[in-house]
This record gives structure tokens, sequence and C-alpha cells, in this order.
């Protein structure tokens, strides 16, 4: 077992949010309280113990633990009890002397010997289908943690393109404010005020929908997060959401990120194992064909000629009991046919996972690639916009430049911004689903 899944399996982590987290097999404790202030690290720790789809694959785990036992159980003895007590109407009774009454008490132990390897790789198969289940847990937590990081910068994409347009609504204000002053001079006319006003009046509508996507994106983020305390006080409080989308360039080979994904990805990894207990029931389906032996042995008491339960007859037995399907109308055939055929399609669907990653490893490195061109040339067109304001501003209080080039400015350094932080986003969100396509784990989970 990988040094992640030993983490996933045995350990808690401090989340933040005034609980510690439980164990893999443990209940997720709900918080009480939205906090002030939230971090990505919080929010991924808070995940890994509230998200319903890993809640569920934990119980999966908890499911294939009760198959390993049931299976398991066939490998060691049973033991059984069992009594038996009559009454009926003397005329109807046989034996001499007729007898209204019959009793009888078994105890018995029962071992299989010998099935034909049916036991033992059910057995097997079983084990194989709970590592496939914790396999399927790891899968489960990258696709959630990846849900979380995308949501949380989503939301800073949203805080930061209200931002933008809030900037944007005070340059048009002191655009304004100058067309006012000039008007009140007498040296522009009303029309300047007027489209002053009018842009004004325009830039609050990006506002409001920027305000909106907020809180639409909180919403999504909570989803992700499995946070579904729903009180007055957690409606109204939204926490101080920690962090900014920065452009940190990183290098990803794309034969490293094949091979990794081939040797990482869990839901790779699952299919295999799935495939190998696919192959146990083979072997199951064909112990069937061979006789099976078990051993018993026991004790029994039996009424005796008498009414007195004292004058009992009791003993041991102990003895051996096989059978054999000599001709079940070719019913194991058919089992093991059924058996191959899961097998084999398994087996496709392993090559047809394989496929799928290597495509989704291609598509991941070529946006990052895509989004680190666009990174990198955003942040020069923000400088070059933020110049050409400062320039447009100056000509225009000397009075050798129109306000159709202020606002022309205005608008292009609003456009850069958000293409910046839009850039950002996508290159943030590139880099986490390349991780996840190469089967890395989230940063922030300890290993």
């Amino acid at each position: 077992m990988s040094s992640a899944l030993r983490f996933f399996s045995n350990a808690g982590i401090w989340l933040g949010w005034g609980f510690v987290a439980s164990s893999l097999a443990g209940a997720p404790i709900a918080p009480a309280t939205v906090p002030d202030t939230l971090d990505l690290a919080t929010a991924i720790g808070f995940a890994l113990d509230n998200n319903y789809a890993i809640r569920q694959a934990r119980e999966r785990i908890k499911q294939q633990d009760g198959v390993v036992v049931e299976v398991a159980s066939r490998t060691i003895p049973t033991v059984a009890a069992g009594a038996a007590y009559q009454l009926n109407e003397r005329e109807i009774s046989s034996g001499f002397p007729a007898s209204n009454q019959l009793w009888q008490i078994n105890l018995t132990a029962s071992q299989a010997l010998y099935s034909g390897g049916g036991v033992e790789s059910a057995v097997k198969s079983s084990k194989l289908g709970r590592e496939a289940a914790v396999l399927d847990l790891q899968a489960v937590i990258n696709d959630a943690l990846f849900q979380v990081r995308t949501a949380f910068y989503s939301v800073l994409l949203a805080r930061e393109q209200i931002k933008v347009q809030e900037s944007n609504l005070q340059l048009l204000e002191q655009q304004l404010k100058m067309a006012s002053d000039r008007f009140e001079a007498g040296t522009v006319s009303s029309f300047e005020k007027l489209r002053a006003e009018v842009a004004i009046a325009n830039a609050k509508v990006p506002l409001i929908t920027a305000r909106n996507t907020y809180r639409l994106a909180i919403e999504t983020l909570r989803q992700a997060l499995g946070f579904s305390a729903n009180t007055p006080e957690t409606s109204r409080k939204v926490p101080d959401f920690l962090g900014s989308l920065e452009f940190s360039p990183q290098n990803f080979d794309l034969q490293a990120a094949f091979d990794s994904a081939r040797a990482q990805r869990p839901d790779l990894e699952r299919i295999a194992k799935l495939a190998d207990a696919r192959a146990e029931g083979v072997t199951t389906a064909r112990a069937n064909l061979y006789p099976n032996l078990s051993a018993f042995g026991g004790w029994t008491l039996r009424k005796g000629l008498g009414n007195n339960f004292a004058d009992s007859n009791h003993g041991w037995q102990i003895g051996l009991q096989s059978q054999w399907n000599v001709f079940d109308a070719r019913a194991t055939q058919g089992r093991v046919a059924q058996a191959k055929s899961a097998l084999e399609q398994t087996r496709l669907t392993l090559g047809e996972a394989r496929l799928a990653v290597d495509i989704e490893v291609r598509r991941a490195h070529s946006q990052w690639q895509q989004a680190t061109e666009l990174a990198d040339a955003s942040a020069r067109v923000v400088e070059q916009a933020t110049e050409s304001v400062r320039l447009a501003n100056a000509r225009y209080s000397a009075g050798s430049s129109t306000q159709l080039e202020v606002l022309s400015s205005q608008v292009d350094l609003t456009t850069a911004r958000t293409n910046q932080i839009q850039a950002y986003y996508a290159y943030n969100v590139a880099v986490a689903a390349l991780r996840k396509a190469t089967g890395l784990t989230d940063e922030f989970v300890k290993k």
C-alpha cells in the first residue's frame, strides 16, 4: 500500500474549522459555524472528511470488508446448534410404547477440507475487491479535491473580477469629476459630461454581475466541501477567503507525465485489481466440476423410550461428507463461460481506461502549455494598458486629448486586467488538472 493510501487509511489532520478530522473509517464531525477566514489548505482538509463522494467511497470499503469476512468464514470451522420438541395426540404416535412427546438436541461442527479451489479463489477475489475499493477511494479523493481546488480558484477569480470592475468604476468616476470640473469652467460641452455619466452607468452592470458570480462561486465551493449546515448564521456569514491567483511557472515533461499516470493513477490500478478478482472468479466457477469434502462432528440428544427427559439417549458422532455433481446439465460450464467473459470485459475496460488516461494527460498538458503562454503574455499587456491610461489622462488634463481616447484606454485596461486574472485562473486550474491526470495527490495532503 502506498504512503498516500496509508495516510488516507490511518491519519487525521487538523482542519482549522474548529475540529479534528476523523480517521478514514470514522464519521465526520460537522462544523458548527462558518470560519472567519478560509484558505485553500483548510478547504482541502475539510473536504477530506466531509465531501459526500469521499464519504460514500469510505462506506464502500466497509462494505467490502464485510464481504471479505463473509467469504473467509468458509475457511474456518462452523458450529451449529439445533433443538426440537413435539407434542401430539397419543393416537397418532409411533413406537412402542406409544408416546405423545418427541425431543432432540443437536450440536454439530463442520469444516470444509476440499472444494476444488473454490473457497481459496473466492477469498482471494474478495481481498482483491477490497484493495480495489481502497484504490477507488484514492481516485475519488483525487477527483473531489480537484473540484475543491477549482471551486476555490473560482471564488478567488470572482473576487478579483469584482476588484477589477470596482477599479474601473473608480477610474470612470474620476473621469466624470474631471469632465464636470471642465464643464463648470466652460472648457468642454455638456456632451462630455453626459458621456462620462453613461460610461459609469454601463460600468455598474458588469460589477453587479461580478458580485453575483462571486456569490454563486461560494455556493459551488460549499457543495464541493460538503458543508451542509444551513442556519441563519451560516446563510449570512461569508468567510474571508485567503490567497490570490498567482502565476508561478512550472515545468512538466509530457513523457514523464505519461509514465507517472500509468504507474500512479488509482483508477487504473483499481481496474487491474478487479481483473485479477475476475480471474479468481473463473477458478471459483470451475470448482463445481470437482467433488467437495468436509468433516463434521457433534453431539446429539434424543428422546428415549419414556417421557422422562433424564432417560434421553445421547452421544457423539464424527464423520466425512462429500458431494460431487457428476452431471449438472452443464450449469457449471455456463457459469465458467460467464466468468471468463466477465474477465475479458474487465481487461478490455482496463485497455480503454489506459487509452482514456493517455488522452487526458495529453489534453491536460496541452491546456497547461496554452495557459502558461496566456498568463505570461497577459502580465505585459496590463503594464502597457496601465501606462496608456496614465498618458491618456495626462493628455486630457493638458487639453491635448479627447475624452474618447481616455475612455478607450480605460476600457483596454479593464479588458487587460480581466484577461490577466482569467489567465492566472486558467493556469492554476491547468496545473491542478495535469497533476490529477498524472495520478499525483493534492500537494496539501500529507504523505
